[in-house]
């Protein structure tokens, strides 16, 4: 049975998934997450690939306020800030659809398990998107992105993953999915401070040593603190991952530092900020002073620059 999807976030990563989903004959609808009370209209939407290629879909683009049941399948892709409005409202009208969240970060489907939303699913993005213009998106996949259950049943993990999947934005499940949105969240950790704080593109650790440097400090601290909460992973394992992504995505601009630019809130809270908060409930604050300092960091630039 083909679902509705409804891509809950009107950014890069959701404007791409929708014209990917439309050219495969998918009935999606974009819900603008941050603007209610617009009227619905159809938009076309314009991603730029490499080697040239722009590929173009019409969609249909609408505000929550112009919903009063959902019934299909909810992709969040919307800023994480955020999630706690989105549960309150959508648990009114989609409470026994699923939610499939696309988001960066640690403890993000907390407001949607708390509400008591029985089919919550996470997906980790290996992809870098960046919005170019009105309604153009440069787009480039890293790996296929992995989908996994917070709760629910496993077909429903299933039915969501081959709904989402297409030949250029690939989706696949996950079942210790956990394990990958920590190595994730290290990851973010890296780029989504130390690339805003240097305002310079993802690329950078390779062509630099002493950032890369800075990074690995980074994912030692943060290693440190996944391995104590009982998810065993390794420094090299996410060393290995951030020199992929930045590799695949040289010249593209982390989400952060994008938001940052158009002066944003950010999702730090989420990530640097995630991991000092568990650091200090093992006692272990001291343990995790550079994440800490450039969390901060990114936070206190972010402000500033929604200040002018």
């Amino acid at each position: 049975m083909e679902n509705k999807i409804y891509i809950i976030g009107a950014g890069a990563v959701g404007k791409a998934l929708a014209v990917f989903l439309k050219l495969e004959g998918k009935n999606v609808c974009i819900i603008r997450g941050s603007v209610d009370n617009t009227p619905t209209q159809m938009e076309t939407i314009s991603i730029q690939m490499d080697e040239g290629i722009t590929l173009k879909a019409d969609l249909e683009v609408s505000s929550l306020s112009s919903h009063v049941k959902f019934d299909g399948i909810l992709v969040i892709t919307s800023k994480s800030f955020g999630n706690e409005y989105l549960a309150e409202t959508l648990s009114e009208r989609a409470f026994n659809q699923s939610i499939v969240l696309l988001q960066n970060g640690l403890g993000v489907e907390s407001a949607f398990v708390n509400k008591g939303f029985s089919d919550v699913h996470r997906c980790v993005l290996f992809t870098t998107c960046q919005v170019m213009g009105d309604n153009l998106v440069r787009f480039k996949p890293v790996a296929e992105s992995l989908i996994g259950k917070i709760n629910g049943k496993l077909d429903s993990l299933d039915h969501i993953t081959n709904q989402l999947n297409n030949p250029i934005f690939k989706f696949r499940v996950e079942e210790n999915i956990q394990t990958i949105i920590w190595k994730k969240a290290i990851a973010n950790c890296v780029f989504n401070s130390i690339c805003p704080l240097l305002d310079t593109d993802n690329g950078i650790f390779l062509r630099n040593v002493a950032v890369m440097n800075l990074g690995q400090t980074v994912i030692k601290e943060c290693v440190n603190i996944a391995n104590i909460s009982g998810v065993e992973i390794s420094e090299n394992e996410v060393i290995e991952s951030v020199k992929m992504i930045s590799k695949m995505s040289d010249g593209q601009l982390i989400s952060t530092l994008q938001d940052i630019n158009n002066r944003r809130p950010t999702e730090i809270e989420t990530l640097n900020f995630a991991i000092v908060a568990i650091a200090q409930r093992y006692g272990k604050e001291n343990d995790v002073t550079q994440t800490k300092l450039l969390g901060e960091l990114t936070k206190m630039k972010a402000d500033l620059n929604i200040a002018q």
